[in-house]
């Protein structure tokens, strides 16, 4: 089985960030053992255009902040596309809505894989703020945790790498390999 762990996310914004800096922290943190095949990609901005790349997997795992009224900035969910819990809405930023468009097209089409939406609350979301808020940093244990632990229930065997502080992945997640790369 191909799986693709896809963070989505626009580095300029903040919190906004975290799907990219977190893919990025969990690939210089990790490798992955097993029958399947484990991709991490920066989907940065990109939405529609990464239809080419979801349609090649057998499941996804998108990773991005997501709205929910009246919950504190790092608050985590992970949850199925197909039953989005009503906490959450999708009337964060504008990519947001147009990677839930995208999904939605792909259903149209038949072409979406099964898929797990990871989503942390943000608090900053201001232009050129490279930074992460308290919140969202704090958050990165349990995103980390949950991830390992449903890639584990897949099959999927991690080998830790290194001891990585995701606050020293902010400066350089613009150069990691992005959708445009695979």
């Amino acid at each position: 089985m191909k799986i693709l762990v896809l963070g989505i996310g626009n580095l300029l914004f903040g919190d906004e960030g975290i799907g990219v800096h977190f893919i990025n922290y969990i690939g210089k943190k990790y490798s992955f053992k097993g029958e399947h095949q484990i991709d991490i990609v920066d989907g940065g901005t990109l939405a529609q255009r990464l239809i080419p790349i979801i349609v090649e997997y057998d499941h996804l795992i998108i990773i991005d902040t997501i709205n929910a009224p009246g919950v504190q900035a790092g608050e985590v969910y992970f949850f199925d596309f197909d039953a989005v819990p009503d906490a959450v809405n999708w009337q964060g930023s504008a990519h947001e809505v147009e990677m839930l468009q995208t999904l939605n097209m792909m259903d149209l089409a038949g072409d979406r894989p099964p898929t797990m939406i990871m989503g942390v609350v943000p608090t900053i979301i201001e232009a050129t703020e490279f930074s992460l808020s308290e919140g969202v940093a704090d958050a990165v244990p349990l995103m980390e945790k949950t991830l390992l632990d449903y890639l584990h229930t897949m099959g999927v065997n991690t080998i830790k790498k290194a001891e990585v502080d995701i606050q020293a992945i902010l400066p350089n997640s613009f150069r990691a390999l992005d959708a445009y790369s695979v």
